[in-house]
């Protein structure tokens, strides 16, 4: 199960960033490229959802299932910049915003793999979430004003 689809990648790019995304040659036809481009879409996919899970799997089972709307969206903005990149990105142009975003997701996720950040599942009741945090448990105590008095 991918986070996202290739409609959606395909989306959220310009139509004149397909021709070069593509390669070999200028495809005229909007439809045509956009179906040139679903192999390419559906590749970096795979490999954005294999990124995240390589950060998820020490605390989460992968593939997550429902798929956390986070996740959904930095498995769109890892995998259009795994297309972007495949024609190289010019850090100095409207590219920079594919780079960004990739930094973004990564951070995140670098977060979540750390334990800095949890991801909360649709469903989940988020207060309760929140309350079960951590707990400190101790030996019980030795010494009090009642076992110390006389002493």
């Amino acid at each position: 199960m991918a986070y996202c689809a290739a409609d959606e990648i395909i989306e959220m790019l310009k139509d004149d960033m397909l021709n070069p995304i593509i390669g070999n040659a200028y495809i005229e036809d909007l439809e045509e490229r956009k179906a040139a481009i679903r192999p390419l879409a559906e590749g970096a996919i795979a490999d954005a959802d294999a990124e995240i899970d390589g950060y998820l799997m020490k605390r989460y089972p992968v593939p997550m299932s429902p798929v956390p709307a986070v996740i959904s969206k930095y498995s769109k903005d890892i995998a259009v910049y795994n297309l972007v990149s495949r024609a190289g990105i010019d850090t100095s142009e409207r590219e920079s915003n594919y780079l960004t975003r990739y930094k973004n997701a990564v951070m995140f996720l670098t977060k979540v793999a750390k334990g800095e950040v949890d991801i909360v599942k649709e469903g989940t009741d988020q207060a309760k979430a929140a309350a079960t945090g951590f707990q400190i448990s101790g030996s019980p105590r030795l010494f009090s004003r009642r076992s110390m008095r006389g002493l």
